[in-house]
């Protein structure tokens, strides 16, 4: 079993589908935002590209100030794209992602990106980094800046 960094293949019909809005919308029935969470995952879980959907199966336990299901991104940003050729989407949270005296349940080595307003949570991305152990401390992703080349999610 390992995580492994990537896009989900299911986000790719599923923004074709119109099912996730990381901006305002007219197209759909809300026309707000959707409601983004990041998820952390222990290196003994198998979270990939496979992924299509939030699920608890080897997430870190809901202690030590963890709660299970994340926290929710904060969703300041509105997807943007370049001009001329090449031309490419992205999109970042606004603000860093966080979790104060946490506690972990076992060494953890992922964070999943999934649509919270989804009726299924459907997944977006998988992010990978070295393995950690929190005990009462704070832990934080630092998101990338919200440009074309260090955007969380780009597509071109």
């Amino acid at each position: 079993m390992a995580n492994t960094q990537a896009v989900c293949k299911s986000f790719r019909p599923d923004l074709l589908n119109g099912l996730h809005a990381f901006g305002t919308t007219v197209v759909r029935a809300g026309t707000g935002a959707d409601t983004f969470k990041m998820a952390l995952f222990l290196a003994t879980a198998t979270i990939n590209a496979d992924t299509a959907t939030y699920s608890s199966t080897g997430e870190l336990a809901a202690t030590g100030n963890y709660t299970a299901g994340g926290v929710a991104v904060t969703n300041g940003n509105a997807p943007s794209t370049t001009g001329g050729t090449g031309i490419v989407a992205f999109w970042t949270p606004s603000a860093s992602v966080s979790w104060s005296n946490l506690t972990s349940s076992g060494a953890f080595d992922c964070a999943l990106l999934y649509n919270d307003t989804s009726a299924t949570n459907k997944a977006v991305a998988v992010f990978t980094f070295g393995s950690q152990s929190v005990t009462s401390g704070n832990f934080s992703l630092t998101m990338p800046t919200h440009d074309l080349t260090t955007g969380l999610i780009r597509i071109s």
